[in-house]
């Protein structure tokens, strides 16, 4: 009996039930229950045990074949090429930061960035008292701005969780192998891991940023927390240099005192320790890869959660307990369930009418605003007949832009609209009228954690237009756009 419904993409893990590695089916119902309290919104879930999946489940329109933003969770990786590259001899972690960069050094050096080690850049443990606003610098050098950042503190002794100093290991990876992380890793860890040829973000001067940015899919996920939870190994194959998943993972810099708060047990190479024996790879918004040794588990998830230590709560309070040495009798009842309830996880399409005596009025109408922040220069929506969907067409000025709709459903497309930015591109959308005069568009950017939301109210010949929903760690709310109908069209 299967537990869920074939996955699109070619699985690379054996599939196998929750009761057939030691774990009950009605655990992982009561885990699922857990994780979704209080609006928190999951977008996928694997769970390995003993190197096979005994749980999946995507919500639609999130899918198997979709990478998805990880954030911070792309640190793992990253570190994981240092230490690849450290094995093939590229580098010392004892080498001192300094040394890498001879341009861009300021002109005083002081003692404490002289004595900056690679080692303390992964331990987060630079010596800054802050994160250095390396992004938001009005130089495009960004490892210049690093490094005149002053360094309070002596490094490896303080604690600052630094996405800046991530990118600096990027950059040291790029320097001395002369491959960029992407074209590093590819034939070393995404090609024998199956993982096909993911994205990543990057700076101004074309260097992948390291600390955040990395696409993978939520399978490729799991295999790389497979391939630590065995060691470096994978399909009998070692991937990573022996030695380097202990050194990684293990706690090399205090990060708190709380014996309760998972960021506070301790800091690895781009790795959280945990409670209960464990480590992680963890994203804003809730992206997660733990890796459970004593128990032989790894947990993947893909989400836009409010409570990250929630989700990890979930795991140690359901999940963990759960996990028994030996298998268990088949439990049909609660097994047939849970794949009943994978086969159908979903996120709401916007609920309202189909139709309103206004959609004949203004379908087709283009309104067009003034100078504003989303560059949105004017919009137009078309109703299809008999509640069969639309388009909203966006223009910046230059070209329009469809996103296309369903009613009571989702709709793929891709919009492409500049603002947006390059990772809101692909995108699902379920529209509706909320009222007789206020239509609105639910637009999930699958390939982000972001689902926000265009509310047109129609009022004459105007309309306001309101987005809302955060589409990164910007504001979730925006200031109305007002719109007049253009006479001509």
């Amino acid at each position: 009996m299967t537990l869920m419904f074939a996955p699109a993409v070619m699985p690379r893990l054996p599939r196998s039930t929750p009761e057939a590695q030691g774990l009950n089916s009605s655990a992982v119902h009561s885990f699922l229950d857990t994780v979704v309290r209080d609006g928190q919104e999951m977008h996928s879930v694997m769970i390995l045990r003993r190197g096979a999946v005994i749980t999946e489940g995507w919500w639609s329109p999130y899918a198997p074949e979709h990478p998805h933003m990880l954030y911070s969770l792309s640190k793992s990786f990253t570190a994981t090429a240092a230490g690849l590259a450290v094995a093939e001899g590229k580098f010392s972690l004892e080498d001192t930061v300094v040394s890498f960069f001879p341009d861009d050094v300021p002109t005083e050096i002081s003692a404490n960035l002289a004595a900056m080690r690679v080692r303390d850049l992964l331990t987060m443990s630079s010596g800054h008292n802050e994160e250095p606003p390396i992004r938001h610098n009005p130089t495009e050098n960004w490892a210049r701005a690093f490094l005149a950042h002053p360094v309070t503190h002596e490094p490896g002794t303080h604690f600052v969780y630094s996405s800046s100093a991530t990118y600096m290991v990027s950059v040291i990876v790029q320097k001395t192998t002369g491959q960029d992380l992407l074209e590093y890793l590819g034939p070393r860890l995404f090609a024998p891991l199956g993982m096909g040829s993911p994205t990543w973000e990057r700076c101004p001067r074309g260097i992948p940023v390291g600390g955040w940015g990395l696409n993978v899919r939520t399978e490729d996920i799991a295999v790389f927390g497979e391939l630590y939870r065995n060691g470096g190994v994978w399909n009998g194959e070692r991937i990573l240099p022996e030695g380097w998943v202990a050194t990684a993972t293990e706690k090399h810099v205090s990060n708190g005192s709380d014996p309760n708060n998972d960021w506070n047990q301790g800091y690895g190479f781009q790795f959280w320790r945990c409670r209960h024996g464990a480590y992680r790879g963890d994203g804003a918004f809730g992206q997660y890869c733990v890796v459970l040794p004593e128990q032989e588990a790894v947990v993947a998830i893909t989400s836009r959660v409010n409570d990250m230590g929630a989700v990890l709560n979930g795991i140690w309070d359901v999940l963990l307990p759960a996990m028994g040495a030996a298998p268990l009798a088949e439990d049909s009842t609660a097994h047939t369930a849970l794949s009943e309830r994978l086969s159908h996880l979903s996120i709401p399409p916007q609920d309202g009418e189909r139709s309103a005596e206004t959609a004949v009025k203004v379908s087709g109408t283009t309104y067009r605003f003034a100078p504003n922040e989303m560059e949105i220069a004017s919009a137009v929506l078309n109703f299809a007949g008999n509640g069969g969907g639309g388009k909203l067409a966006l223009s910046d000025g230059e070209r329009d832009y469809e996103i296309p709709f369903g009613y009571g459903e989702w709709a793929n497309g891709a919009t492409g609209f500049p603002a947006f930015g390059p990772a809101f591109q692909s995108l699902s959308a379920s529209g509706a009228w909320t009222d007789d005069d206020t239509f609105t568009l639910k637009i999930c950017f699958y390939e982000t954690p972001f689902i926000p939301t265009i509310t047109c109210r129609f009022a004459d010949d105007m309309v306001t237009m309101e987005i809302y929903g955060s589409m990164g760690f910007g504001p979730k709310e925006r200031p109305a756009l007002i719109g007049s109908r253009d006479a001509d069209k």
